[in-house]
């Protein structure tokens, strides 16, 4: 049942699940991220006699075979597929339109360009990693990426 768009917790649940017991899923999407697993995951533990209920939608599978709650899982679980796929597709265009317009993406540099040059020239001074991260209120690490020399991809 280990699948990488399964909800890592849900794996680490499912240890602990035994027959007979009832497992309480806020919506489908946050128990699966595509149709696919989702259908393999609610048969799985409804053959170990898992009952699975889903409060925002309204369903509970309990392995009985019942055919409107099938159907129901089938196009919830395509319409979440659905908006999931959109959702990338908005996200990922955002970030295009972004970048387009010059804006800066990820995490700001916790130092100014101005500090990068003061650091170098202490360091290359001898002045010990730790005090300079002190100083500046960053890691060593910080300090250490800042001086590691720039590498030239050709």
């Amino acid at each position: 049942m280990d699948s990488p768009s399964l909800n890592p917790q849900i794996v680490e649940c499912r240890k602990y699940l035994r027959s007979g017991d009832t497992l309480h899923v806020h919506s489908i999407d946050r128990l699966c991220r595509n149709l696919t697993d989702l259908q393999r995951v609610v048969s799985e533990l409804n053959e170990k006699g898992i009952i699975i209920k889903f409060h925002k939608e309204g369903l509970t599978f309990t392995g009985r075979k019942d055919p409107m709650n099938n159907l129901m899982m089938q196009l919830l679980g395509a319409v979440s597929e659905f908006e999931r796929a959109l959702i990338k597709e908005r996200q990922r265009e955002g970030i295009e339109a972004a970048k387009a317009k010059g804006k800066h993406l990820g995490r700001r540099s916790s130092l100014t360009a101005d500090q990068i040059e003061e650091i170098k020239t202490r360091a290359a001074n001898g002045e010990s990693k730790a005090i300079l991260a002190d100083e500046y209120g960053v890691s060593r690490q910080t300090i250490y990426t800042v001086l590691k020399p720039a590498v030239m991809l050709s």
